[in-house]
């Protein structure tokens, strides 16, 4: 009995060794096997405002057939080198599970091998940084099995930035300019009437 146990326990052992090793997806051992673009106006792009037009497709350059485990797509708007400097939270690594690069999801779209496209409007709450869009294919277990990006491999080309709101709103501006405007007319007002008073109590 002890023997049949023991076995038991290593054949468990043996499946959930089998099981983190399968989940354990290194973004090294992706094939970028999508095309990936990304349009927009020039400049800096305005957080809730501003929008970026997505289009993605199988990569032509694979064998027919190379995408038959594809099943989604799963679109990420990801941040570039400069924006991930002295910022532990936002570090790249290869291991996908542990990986900081694209934390902000955009959309997840059953899988196309051409056809592909999505208007996204830049949320309000995306921080202000220099970023790309990738995108994963996901097989039917939800994995990872291949990626494109808009930008280079060293992260360097076609990358945009985005300007986050900075809480303050036009008509409140406007609101503070016009009241302190107002509190000067006064203060200077109240001066010019007490002058006029002190001339008078002279005079009499």
């Amino acid at each position: 009995m002890a023997s049949t146990r023991a076995i038991f326990v290593a054949s468990l052992v043996i499946a959930c060794f089998i099981a983190s090793c399968h989940a354990e997806i290194l973004f090294s051992s992706l094939k970028r096997s999508l095309d990936v673009s990304a349009s927009h106006r020039e400049g800096v792009l305005m957080a809730g405002e501003d929008q970026l037009i997505l289009k993605w497709s199988f990569n032509k350059t694979f064998p027919a057939g190379a995408d038959s485990s594809y099943k989604k797509v799963k679109v990420q708007l990801c941040y570039a080198p400069v924006s991930q400097k002295d910022r532990a939270w936002r570090k790249t690594e290869d291991h996908l599970k542990k990986d900081k690069t694209c934390q902000l999801n955009i959309v997840t779209m059953p899988y196309k091998s051409s056809g592909n496209s999505f208007n996204w409007t830049i949320e309000r709450d995306i921080p202000t940084g220099t970023y790309f869009v990738r995108a994963y294919v996901l097989d039917s277990d939800g994995h990872e099995t291949g990626f494109g990006q808009n930008t280079d491999d060293k992260k360097i080309d076609n990358l945009f930035d985005i300007q986050a709101i900075s809480g303050r709103h036009a008509t409140l501006d406007i609101c503070s300019i016009v009241f302190s405007v107002f509190s000067v007319v006064s203060l200077f007002g109240f001066f010019y009437m007490e002058k006029r008073k002190a001339k008078a109590s002279q005079q009499k």
